[in-house]
């Protein structure tokens, strides 16, 4: 049987399967590895004075890693650099955020070229690589360098850009061209992987062939659309396990009758974070008699500290936050609950539960599996309501949410009202069709889907096996 090899930017597989944020990469692709032999393959998170290229190899929790510290300049350059100063503003279509630096492109070369070389001795003929996200655009072309012939498939966690954007970018056809040295290029929705064709057709001169397919610089590439999901039996495990119980618990009682709206985010100007607070100040002015019946629990972990847009962000909000409750809080009622920490994802579960309002509004985001995450969450009995960003790549399958354009602070504050005031039928009716999009991508059914899409693309030989293929 083939192996699965999984290459991302950080290796962040949890030690405890019920610990971590919400959403994101490290609790799919751990639920993902931990059914079938595979490596787990990236950073370390670590640094050491000069590049050595050992990986070093351990287990987490039933999923085998393979980690390599990097220099100090590979950091700055590659991930504090070209990823998240140049592709992320970028592919969030914050071209206003990006700074093109020649050091940071030379980085993001240098680090993976490096990384090929550390992974490609221990590929094996059969073995299936899988490559994550926009810090490893380029890997499949260094591996084939190297001799690599393995089937490799690469998917994009963040939307893809407008090509009028992309153009942008110093050198964007060259790190396009780098992506036909995939098999299969997969994404969120079908808007990015749109976006993407836009791009190879109009500036490219790329064409067309079948059903997802595309010729370009003198090879082809199969492109897919791929939702992801979360593992639900195993979000369900943790929502229901002591803990998560108990936190619901005191969630319930601490809300003290009122009505809990409740947002989960990383610090990130992807998020909508500002004008979401300024949506629910909104709310507050337009809703005078809710005042004291209803408060936000925004729970928003640092990231990224050392870029200073977000330093700029995190100020920002904490005087959003703190004017919003100086202006329409009361001695025994406050508006916003703004915290800066990280939860486990059984408390995650648990703070779910007790919100009657799940508040998902980013500017611009791939999927957003927090939106998943509530409505597992929810009581079948007494749902509570999702409200989603019509920019989220969720919204494209979860049409039953309360779709808002995050910009509008006025269309915030009617869907706040209007989901709490929802009659308990349409609650049901509406958590009802959106729990069985939530079971229908499944992170077993996408991970499952992928790697047999990645098998049948045309040239793949016959006796290649995976055992999720099935």
């Amino acid at each position: 049987m083939s192996r699965l090899i999984v290459v991302s930017n950080r290796v962040s597989a949890p030690s405890d399967p019920a610990a971590g944020s919400a959403g994101g990469l490290a609790m799919a692709l751990s639920a993902a590895l931990r059914k079938y032999d595979g490596l787990w393959f990236g950073w370390s998170g670590e640094t050491v004075e000069t590049f050595t290229g050992e990986m070093k190899v351990e287990d987490r929790a039933g999923v085998t890693v393979g980690l390599v510290d990097l220099e100090p300049q590979d950091v700055d350059e590659y991930y504090n650099g070209y990823a998240n100063k140049t592709l992320w503003p970028l592919f969030h279509h914050r071209i206003d955020l990006a700074q093109y630096e020649r050091s940071y492109g030379e980085g993001y070369e240098r680090v993976n070229r490096r990384f090929a070389e550390v992974l490609a001795p221990v590929i094996e003929p059969d073995d299936i690589i899988w490559i994550h996200d926009y810090h490893m655009i380029p890997m499949a072309r260094d591996l084939r360098r190297l001799g690599v012939r393995n089937r490799i498939g690469f998917f994009l966690h963040t939307p893809w850009p407008a090509r009028q954007l992309l153009v942008t970018l110093p050198h964007h056809r060259r790190l396009v061209e780098s992506m036909f040295d995939f098999d299969l290029i997969g994404f969120h929705t079908q808007e990015w992987c749109d976006l993407f064709t836009d791009y190879v057709v109009s500036e490219a001169q790329g064409e067309l062939f079948g059903h997802g397919g595309l010729e370009c610089f003198g090879r082809r590439v199969q492109t897919g659309v791929f939702p992801i999901g979360i593992d639900v039996d195993g979000f369900l495990a943790a929502r229901n396990s002591t803990l998560g119980a108990r936190t619901y618990d005191r969630m319930a009682a601490s809300s003290a009758f009122r009505a809990m709206i409740v947002g989960v985010d990383r610090l990130d100007y992807s998020k909508g974070l500002e004008e979401r607070l300024l949506g629910y100040e909104q709310f507050l002015h337009d809703n005078a008699s809710m005042r004291g019946e209803v408060f936000l629990l925004q729970v928003t972990p640092i990231s990224r500290d050392d870029v200073d847009s977000y330093q700029d962000l995190r100020a920002r909000l904490d005087s959003l936050a703190g004017r919003v409750n100086g202006a329409f809080g009361d001695m025994d009622w406050q508006p916003i609950r703004y915290l800066n920490r990280t939860y486990r994802r059984d408390q995650l579960a648990g703070i779910y539960r007790a919100a009657r309002v799940g508040l998902v509004t980013p500017l611009r985001d791939g999927m957003n599996l927090v939106a998943k995450e509530y409505v597992a969450s929810q009581n079948p009995d007494d749902p509570g309501v999702l409200i989603l960003s019509r920019f989220a790549g969720a919204a494209e399958q979860m049409g039953e949410a309360l779709l808002v354009n995050p910009y509008s602070r006025e269309e915030l504050s009617d869907a706040i009202q209007k989901a709490l005031t929802m009659p308990l039928s349409e609650r049901i009716r509406k958590w009802e069709a959106l729990m069985q999009v939530v079971r229908d991508t499944d992170v077993g059914i996408w991970r499952d889907a992928f790697v047999k899409a990645l098998l049948a693309v045309e040239g793949e030989p016959e006796t290649a096996q995976w055992a999720g293929a099935a």
